[in-house]
């Protein structure tokens, strides 16, 4: 509870000095929310990444603590759903392949992994690449872009499943377990790639922008 107070008093005060302070740069922002708050700087600019992506507030300039390069984004926090993602899908192919259909209890654990391999994973790196930042839909109430991207992404892995198994149906190694699995592993990694790529170009180009108030 602590933290989400804290995480919420960054965001009232980022908004806050915007409207009454109007810096021209992210650089003279962080400076006054560090001067205000004193919290770190890293802090800060992940508030503003956040509410820039929310469209609460235009990004202009670089924070000091942005991370120009892909090989440095992908290890900030904002990249753990890559790294997640990404472990998943390796780790359910290992547990398809080890753990057989009679080695109880763990096969229930197969059968679960399996199901969120196959019914979200390829759709939400999918949905990831299409839209690295925000979803189209909006509903009517605010801050729903996790629950949209989960039922997105339940119905593009439903969608991009079937046609998999239609392509393996036409290759020599036709519609079995390990062309399935490595096919849909290599689906959502493809795709989570391509996401990641272009989530951290948006996010330099969003940098770029004039700072302004909604």
């Amino acid at each position: 509870m602590g933290t989400d107070l804290r995480v919420e008093e960054i965001a009232q005060t980022i908004i806050q000095i915007t409207k009454e302070n109007r810096p021209k740069t992210v650089e003279q922002l962080v400076v006054q929310v560090r001067d205000r708050l004193q919290i770190p700087e890293q802090k800060i600019v992940e508030s503003i990444l956040k509410l820039q992506s929310e469209g609460k507030i235009r990004l202009s300039g670089q924070p000091p603590l942005a991370v120009q390069k892909l090989t440095g984004y992908v290890k900030t926090e904002q990249a753990l759903w890559y790294w997640a993602t990404v472990a998943i899908a390796t780790f359910t192919a290992a547990v398809v392949f080890t753990i057989s259909e009679d080695f109880y209890p763990w096969v229930y654990l197969r059968y679960f992994l399996g199901a969120v391999f196959v019914l979200f994973l390829p759709g939400y790196a999918f949905i990831r690449a299409l839209f690295p930042t925000q979803v189209p839909i909006k509903l009517p109430t605010e801050n729903l872009d996790t629950i949209e991207r989960i039922a997105l992404s339940a119905g593009m892995s439903l969608a991009l499943v079937p046609i998999v198994g239609l392509l393996l149906n036409y290759t020599p190694w036709g519609i079995r377990l390990t062309p399935i699995v490595m096919s849909l592993l290599a689906l959502t990694v493809v795709f989570s790639t391509v996401a990641i790529v272009r989530e951290h170009e948006d996010k330099i180009r969003a940098e770029k922008q004039p700072l302004k108030r909604e």
